[in-house]
């Protein structure tokens, strides 16, 4: 039997969320429901975040109240920055959301004018209160190889925030490698310093492919243990805060990696094409995830 590997679909959110061109409410549930098709069970859908510092997820609420919470097939997640957020996603009906941090102090101070350790005690009461309302919260960490403003990260750095996160109680820890210029051996020397202390099944690998890597840090990742991966359908969305950091690592070059060295997705990859497609035309601009061209094309699309 095939290993099973959770792949988080991050295409509603933190695809969409820097897109200039407005992106209509019934045209993110249609891409969610595509999503889901394609066998994803895993999809954040939005963010609980100010209007104005997002606009594009400023239909937070309205979105939520359209989808199906009742399948218990698809546990969908909504990133909430702080306490009223994390309180509209929990009257919204999420079972999960997420919270973020960074190992650059840089990144964190440019982001949202705070240092590491203030923005994570900021984050206590939320998952205080997500432990007695039975939510489960899942970590993100930013620029866990290197910093835009920083430069590169030493691993002891993540590992100091990894260990303020597993207090705050979170489930699961994403590594951001948000500026895409990783290479596997530098994948390899944080995950060498982080699995001394967690199991591998404690973390996700989030790499964006500025540089084309992140196929192969997704390699080295699974060949260190790790069997869960962020990717967003078409490659789309990036980093507002990390110049030419544009693009997430395309779930399409993710699944055919994945299914094709022997693991199970549960994703079928020519209706998960489909999906991209349809955000395709909906943004119109092009996607350029190699699988999905390759396969649109054998699928005449």
């Amino acid at each position: 039997m095939k290993e099973k590997i959770k792949i988080a679909e991050v295409g509603p959110r933190d695809g969409l969320q820097n897109e200039s061109k407005a992106v209509a409410t019934e045209d993110k549930l249609k891409f969610i429901d595509l999503l889901r098709q394609a066998g994803l069970k895993n999809i954040e859908a939005t963010s609980f975040v100010k209007a104005d510092k997002i606009p594009q997820l400023a239909d937070a609420i309205e979105l939520s109240k359209k989808l199906d919470f009742q399948n218990r097939n698809i546990e969908y997640s909504a990133l909430t920055p702080n306490l009223k957020g994390y309180e509209a996603a929990l009257h919204a009906g999420f079972k999960e959301v997420a919270i973020f941090g960074a190992a650059s102090e840089a990144f964190t101070k440019k982001n949202i004018n705070r240092t590491i350790e203030e923005s994570l005690s900021g984050f206590k009461e939320l998952t205080d209160k997500a432990k007695v309302d039975g939510i489960k919260v899942r970590g993100y960490i930013s620029t866990v190889i290197a910093c835009p403003y920083e430069g590169k990260i030493s691993p002891e750095k993540v590992q100091a925030v990894v260990s303020r996160m597993q207090d705050l109680g979170v489930y699961e820890i994403s590594l951001g490698e948000t500026i895409g210029v990783a290479v596997p051996l530098e994948v390899e020397s944080l995950l060498a310093v982080l699995l001394k202390n967690n199991k591998p099944s404690f973390f996700a690998g989030h790499f964006h492919d500025t540089y084309g890597m992140a196929v192969g840090n997704v390699s080295k990742s699974l060949e260190m243990g790790l069997r869960s991966f962020d990717a967003s359908a078409g490659g789309l969305g990036g980093c507002p805060y990390a110049k030419g950091a544009s693009g997430n690592l395309a779930t399409e070059d993710l699944v055919y990696l994945l299914e094709n060295s022997g693991f199970d997705t549960g994703v079928n990859l020519d209706l998960l094409v489909k999906a991209s497609q349809f955000m395709e035309t909906t943004l119109d601009k092009p996607i350029l995830s190699k699988t999905y061209l390759a396969r649109k094309k054998i699928l005449g699309l």
